[in-house]
């Protein structure tokens, strides 16, 4: 799926053509990047004349984009803010000569070293946490998408993804999950489970997923933009 440029001034978009009936356009945190995916028989000029009488919406959306907050990069310290199923928390380090492990309280986040332990390594630990927590949160949410979609999710694998929160393929039967969908309210990871699983069925994001979706989960379009919502992070999510 190739994606041309357009450009109307300063402004920059991404564009990309699919089999749908309709125009999309998009403008995805953090730096705004503008994207609209259009219907292949769509002529450009159409696409252009489209994107012009946007522009307004486009530049008003990247506005609220540049005043969001930020967040620094995580060097797990003491007191530095995380966020855990979308809750905001403190972190607590405590350093003991003892086995690693990371504690969950409702405003604390406290992560047991031992003495010297280098930022890498209390990042990974935070990682495979997360992943844990992940785990631990998918039988209440895949076998419910499975049934409804009438399909088997052969296997989940959950990893650091830098720009998705998700993947799946419909030839293996698997689906991704990032591991920071920890940091989200859980009907984040819902939306997230039922998205992957239903590429499945529905392999392009085109007419007919979106009318999956809308029969799955009506209100995913609210959850997406939760998803999307502050604090928002370096990367550039595509969902």
């Amino acid at each position: 799926m190739a994606a041309t440029a357009l450009r109307l001034g300063e402004t920059r978009i991404e564009l990309v053509r699919k089999d749908i009936k309709h125009v999309h356009l998009t403008v995805h945190p953090p730096a705004g990047r503008v994207r609209i995916a259009a219907p292949r028989h769509l002529s450009d000029d159409a696409v252009r004349a489209f994107a012009i009488a946007k522009l307004g919406w486009i530049r008003r959306q990247q506005a609220k984009l540049r005043d969001q907050e930020r967040e620094t990069p995580r060097e797990l310290v003491d007191r530095e803010t995380h966020y855990v199923w979308g809750r905001r928390v403190l972190l607590r380090v405590v350093e003991a000569d003892a086995p690693s492990r990371v504690e969950l309280s409702p405003l604390r986040l406290t992560l047991h070293v031992r003495p010297g332990t280098p930022a890498r390594k209390r990042i990974t630990l935070l990682e495979e946490w997360s992943r844990s927590q992940l785990r631990a949160a998918l039988p209440a949410l895949l076998p419910k998408w499975e049934r409804r979609l009438r399909v088997r999710v052969r296997r989940v694998f959950i990893q650091r993804m830098k720009t998705k929160w998700g993947s799946s393929n419909p030839r293996t039967g698997t689906i991704r999950l990032n591991t920071q969908l920890v940091r989200k309210p859980l009907e984040c990871l819902d939306y997230l489970v039922a998205h992957e699983v239903a590429h499945l069925r529905e392999s392009k994001h085109d007419a007919r997923f979106v009318e999956l979706m809308d029969s799955l989960l009506p209100s995913w379009r609210s959850i997406r933009q939760t998803l999307n919502r502050l604090p928002v992070r370096h990367e550039d999510w595509e969902y």
